[in-house]
Parts: C-alpha cells; sequence; structure tokens
C-alpha cells in the first residue's frame, strides 16, 4: 500500500499485524520497558518494518533508537519514516545521497473527533473541503486526509530544518488525483517553501507521503 506513493528510491515496508515475538534491540526495549502494551507492539512493529526496509537498501539490522522529538535516529547515511495506526504499520528508508527527507502517517479513514478540524486547520483549507464535489473524489474522509498529509510534511520538515512546524504553518491543497501541495506560512527562510505528497485512501486507511529528494531540495 505505501510503496504506491512513494519513488522508486525509497524502500518501504508495512504490516497491518503485529509481530509475534519482542524483537528488539536491548537499547530499543528499554525504551519502551514501562510503555503500555499497545505502545511497545506499535513500536516493535514499526522497528520491524524498518528493518526489513533497511534491508531492501543493503543495511544491516540495528537498533533504531528515538532522538529529538521522538523522530527515529537512523545509522548515518540513511533518512526515513515510521507511522503506526490502528491495524497498520509501515517505515520507508532511503539514502540520504538520493532523498534528504521523508515524512509518512497513516490515518483510520474516519471523520476526525469534533472540534479537530478547526484546530488543525485553516479558513482556506476548510473552505476547500467543504467545496469538494463528491463526484470528483475517491471515498475519502477529507478532513482526515487533511491532518495525515500535514503529518506527513511535518515529518519531512522536521529532519531538514530541527524546528517545530505547527499546523497553522502549512496550507494544505488536496487534490482528487491523489497528491498534494503544503504552501509553508512562515516568516523566516525555509530550505523549502512547498512541499509535495502523495495519498492513497484504501480498506478503511488513509496513508500519505512526502519524500524530498536531494535534487529537490537543492533547487529549493
Amino acid at each position: 500500500m505505501i510503496e504506491e506513493i512513494l519513488p522508486a528510491i525509497v524502500a518501504s515496508a508495512e504490516t497491518f499485524t503485529d509481530p509475534s515475538s519482542d524483537a528488539l534491540f536491548p537499547q530499543e526495549a528499554a525504551i519502551v520497558d514501562r510503555a503500555s502494551d499497545k505502545r511497545r507492539r506499535e513500536f516493535t512493529a514499526g522497528r520491524e518494518c524498518a528493518r526489513i526496509a533497511l534491508g531492501k537498501l543493503g543495511v544491516p539490522p540495528a537498533a533504531i533508537l528515538i532522538g529529538e522529538r521522538g523522530a527515529p535516529r537512523w545509522p548515518p547515511g540513511i533518512v526515513g519514516s515510521i507511522t503506526h495506526c490502528e491495524g497498520y504499520r509501515a517505515a520507508a528508508v532511503a539514502h540520504a545521497s538520493e532523498v534528504a527527507a521523508i515524512g509518512l502517517d497513516a490515518e483510520p479513514d474516519a471523520p476526525l473527533p469534533k472540534g479537530v478540524l478547526d484546530v488543525i486547520s485553516l479558513p482556506a483549507e476548510r473552505a476547500r473541503l467543504a467545496a469538494r464535489e463528491p463526484g470528483e473524489w475517491p471515498a475519502v474522509h477529507g478532513d482526515r486526509l487533511l491532518f495525515s498529509a500535514k503529518e506527513s510534511v511535518y515529518k519531512a520538515w522536521y529532519p531538514l530544518t530541527g524546528r517545530w512546524l505547527g499546523f497553522e504553518h502549512a496550507d494544505v491543497t488536496l487534490t482528487p488525483d491523489g497528491t498534494f501541495t503544503a504552501r509553508l506560512l512562515i516568516e523566516e527562510q525555509p530550505p523549502r517553501a512547498t512541499f509535495h505528497g502523495r495519498w492513497l485512501a484504501r480498506d478503511g486507511l488513509v496513508v500519505t507521503a512526502v519524500a524530498v529528494t536531494t535534487r529537490e531540495r537543492a533547487g529549493g
């Protein structure tokens, strides 16, 4: 599923079930030693997907620890992203010589809880959602798709800058062809003013992805 919205130079892996064994490196196990069973299963499955994806790049298994703001710490020369939601875990990785940043997000294809859309969206975004023509769009909950796209943008933005990006700092335009564009609304000059991503809704899930290639980053 996730590989359908990622460039060919990005390796990925996904699972719809949790691993039967607690296949963590000792350093990883220490991170979730006191976590809930749900959190531990999510963490384990995400790391397992990450190691499968890394193997596709020829990278040997290694512990994937946590860095700033909970972001995964990848082996040298690797960029990547991990996501999980109920019934789905995925990871994507690439060589840093080819891809500057990756952002993934997965969500249940269901409406956001009441009031959340107003918190995570701009008036222009809500207006575009309200103006969608049902016949032109695949069946997908637009509010949840918008939320997921913003999460993917942040996950790609943070490794490039090391800076926080609020929901109000990205104006996301969704299109029915499975793509989206995020225009950044920040005062300081960012490394990129626009992010492009892709989305897919299937089997009760919404997945979004942003992959910034090194060529795109160099182009600004």
